[in-house]
């Protein structure tokens, strides 16, 4: 069954048809009612596909997270698909895992499905020529919380100055020997975040100490194994921040396992967090970033890039976190 058989079968012109099934241009009620009837009675449906190519669109857009588990990228994912959905679009998920050939071979399938734009948190060693050559193929391009690498749409958080205040509200606590389980610094927020903690050492007049400062994978395997040798040091730190999730997990194994405690035994602060943390005890420090929002506006960047066209400025977005100060840093009184 055809749209001709429909234009047929309700003495209509097969534009009409379209306008109807596309909502192009109105119809006076009386048709629309003999198209509709027309549709009903022969079963029609719509090919999906065939109407994409008519159009040159598929409604339907790509999102490539580095890590979907984590818990501030699971609330991007439903501020980006929330988004995407009111604008009457499909969302494709995928995870690159951290790995440079998950992420290509992402790349390449969501490219071969003709989506509409693309979302993408790169990972630490994006190839960033597959997303300039996606730029230049016309696909539209957004940078989610990982930024800068190519010319495009983005959006994140504001990394530097909240870790700058965390570490210098460890120095009102007064302390001198504060770690950073930074993780692997070639993610962009996580560069951003080591030089907020560095910068907050120079302005209270305290050495950089490359032995307090945790690289690596971030995962929180790895950074387990870090944390246990550097509470076992001689001089070990009397505070540590962490730079995400997975790293602060580590840290507070390495301590589990050893039998210190926060505040008790070191000040402990990390940035994004975990659900729920009024159930933790001692409740943690933690800079929260607004992720949900994030999503829903690399999505409205999304929106505006299909529409504008590759023409139109670029634009760079960075919303605020929010600092929450706990008993884990040392704070008594905290809310």
């Amino acid at each position: 069954m055809t749209i001709v058989d429909i234009a047929r079968l309700a003495g209509v012109s097969t534009s009409t048809v379209s306008h109807v099934l596309n909502a192009t241009r109105p119809v006076r009620d009386e048709t629309r009612q003999r198209v509709e009837e027309a549709i009903r009675d022969t079963g029609y449906r719509r090919d999906s596909v065939a109407r994409a190519l008519r159009r040159s669109r598929t409604d339907s857009v790509g999102l490539i997270l580095s890590d979907v588990t984590q818990p501030a990228f699971a609330e991007m994912i439903r501020g980006v698909e929330e988004e995407a959905a009111a604008a009457g679009l499909t969302l494709l998920l995928a995870n690159s895992g951290e790995d440079p050939e998950l992420e290509t071979r992402a790349l390449q399938v969501l490219a071969e499905r003709k989506v509409d734009g693309l979302i993408i948190a790169p990972v630490a060693r994006s190839r960033r020529a597959g997303l300039t050559a996606l730029q230049q193929e016309g696909t539209p391009l957004v940078l989610l919380d990982r930024l800068g690498g190519i010319s495009a749409d983005q959006v994140g958080v504001e990394n530097l100055t909240p870790m700058r205040d965390l570490v210098l509200h460890l120095v009102g606590h007064g302390h001198r020997r504060i770690a950073l389980a930074a993780g692997d610094v070639a993610v962009s927020t996580v560069a951003e975040r080591r030089q907020g903690y560095m910068d907050a050492l120079a302005e209270a007049g305290l050495p950089v100490d490359p032995d307090l400062v945790l690289t690596g994978s971030g995962l929180a395997a790895e950074t387990r194994g870090l944390a246990l040798e550097l509470f076992g040091r001689t001089e070990p730190p009397t505070a540590v921040v962490a730079v995400s999730t997975q790293a602060a997990i580590g840290v507070l194994e390495a301590a589990h396992r050893l039998g210190l405690q926060t505040p008790r035994d070191f000040a402990f602060a990390t940035f994004d967090g975990f659900p729920n943390p009024d159930l933790f005890r001692p409740r943690i420090t933690t800079v929260s970033q607004p992720a949900y929002e994030i999503g829903s506006t690399a999505m409205q960047l999304l929106l505006g890039r299909i529409e504008a066209g590759p023409a139109a400025g670029y634009r760079s977005i960075r919303l605020g976190p929010e600092i929450t100060y706990r008993e884990s840093c040392g704070c008594q009184d905290a809310p």
